[in-house]
């Protein structure tokens, strides 16, 4: 980890929204899983050399306040954006992780005018045309967080061998904030494919060769669905941030 990123709270939405920021340079916000948002990573790290790397933990994560008004992933798209105009940022590229990748391509087709280019990695949003988004809900939360990584020391490294009762806490927390905004359809949404097909920014699916949680058909239908899009396949799990840092961070900006 690394000290090179500061930490502040901004106000959007009526809500207190905690950001993590590092690096100079072309922006780059990163949007986290739904498990929440595990700090600053070497993947920031790695990212933030050359960019202004910012990091939301969205309203209602890890036991920041949540708005109760909130009931959709469109909702957290809108948040997302506005707290780029609250930072005074015009152009940035759009890192969406697992759920957050569903988050930033809502993003997109509401304003991709202010997106210079979108990253989605191992994304939920689309129903897979072959298989289905796991759910999480059938498993214990330490389990589930576990097999999203290819690895099982790296989830060691991240949240210990024994897992706290805080994190745990925290984790059971996301999953209602999961259900209230992604239960109905689950993770996935209807109309994104149809509004996808007039988002032309430069786009970059990423998928791990290893995800056990969203099927590899989804990364397939992403790149189909939009305008210019290339498909990169890493090895890894679905939290490829951590699996393989270095080789997302290059993929993105590469």
């Amino acid at each position: 980890m690394s000290d090179g990123y500061t930490e502040s709270t901004i106000e959007v939405a009526g809500l207190p929204i905690q950001v993590r920021r590092g690096g100079d340079g072309p922006s780059i916000l990163v949007i986290h899983h739904e498990t929440g948002n595990p700090g600053w990573l070497e993947f920031h790290n790695a990212l933030s050399a050359n960019n202004d790397v910012i990091l939301p933990t969205l309203p209602g994560w890890d036991g920041t306040e949540r708005g109760d008004w909130m009931r959709s992933v469109r909702d957290l798209a809108a948040v997302c954006s506005l707290v780029l105009d609250e930072l005074g940022v015009g152009d940035a590229t759009v890192v969406g992780l697992g759920f957050g990748g569903y988050i930033a391509a809502e993003m997109a087709t509401a304003n991709q005018s202010r997106i210079t280019s979108l990253v989605l990695v191992n994304a939920m949003g689309l129903q897979p045309s072959e298989g289905e988004i796991r759910d999480q809900f059938l498993e214990a939360h330490a389990d589930y967080v576990k097999s999203c990584f290819a690895d099982p020391a790296t989830f060691d490294a991240l949240y210990g061998e024994e897992v706290s009762t805080e994190q745990l806490i925290d984790w059971d927390a996301n999953r209602e904030m999961t259900a209230r905004v992604a239960w109905k359809p689950f993770l996935y949404s209807q109309t994104l494919p149809h509004l996808l097909k007039n988002v032309t920014v430069k786009s970059k699916v990423i998928r791990g060769t290893g995800d056990t949680v969203v099927p590899s058909a989804a990364a397939q239908q992403y790149v189909e669905l939009l305008g210019d899009a290339e498909l990169i396949e890493i090895p890894g799990g679905h939290n490829l941030e951590s699996d393989a840092a270095e080789a997302l961070a290059e993929a993105i900006v590469g």
